[in-house]
């Protein structure tokens, strides 16, 4: 394991232990990465993304903060942790936004392409929400590593340090999830048309 994420699972297992300055020093190594994972989320919608950014990026904070229950064991826990938070806020901000409500349409998602919340995003993250819900009933470990993956933007090897997986396997289940969600995702897009 390099330095940073030694570091950051150190601070990650001194925050548990009870250490509240190990939070702020926590905060300092992992800012850089939650924005750049945020960046590549905001970055097609409209200008001001920046701000947008950097406002996941603080909610994201603010929500870990509130996590007392969690025992961190390692950067991958806590990137996962930090992904699912992504994902709620970026469903909740698209739901309030009313898109489903401006009608229909076929929503292309390119799953292999992270920033893939294209030219309609919150309709896409809706789209690729409600059918990753419904994955995790048939696959709950695939659909955790396309979670990770689509909304987190872990690596492999941090996706299989994470569920305890190895690369190889999440490779399968990232084969597997995408060709799952194409089908899903067309047949939502043909109910829409």
């Amino acid at each position: 394991m390099d330095a940073p994420a030694t570091a950051i699972t150190a601070l990650l297992k001194a925050w548990s232990g009870g250490d509240p300055s190990a939070l702020e020093r926590l905060a300092e190594q992992v800012y850089p990465e939650l924005r750049l994972i945020a960046r590549r989320y905001m970055k097609n919608e409209r200008p001001g993304n920046t701000v947008q950014a950097t406002a996941l990026v603080h909610e994201v904070y603010l929500r870990l903060i509130d996590v007392t229950q969690v025992q961190w064991r390692e950067r991958a826990q806590f990137f996962a942790m930090a992904a699912k938070m992504m994902r709620s806020i970026l469903v909740d901000a698209a739901r309030a936004r009313g898109s489903q409500k401006r009608g229909g349409g076929a929503v292309r998602v390119d799953l292999d392409d992270q920033t893939a919340l294209l030219s309609t995003p919150d309709r896409s993250i809706l789209a690729v929400d409600v059918t990753l819900e419904a994955f995790a009933q048939v696959a709950p470990r695939q659909a955790k590593v396309v979670e990770l993956r689509y909304f987190g933007g872990l690596t492999e090897e941090e996706i299989g340090a994470a569920l305890k997986i190895t690369p190889r396997t999440v490779r399968r289940d990232w084969d597997f999830a995408k060709a799952w969600l194409a089908r899903e995702l067309t047949r939502h897009n043909s109910y829409h048309e």
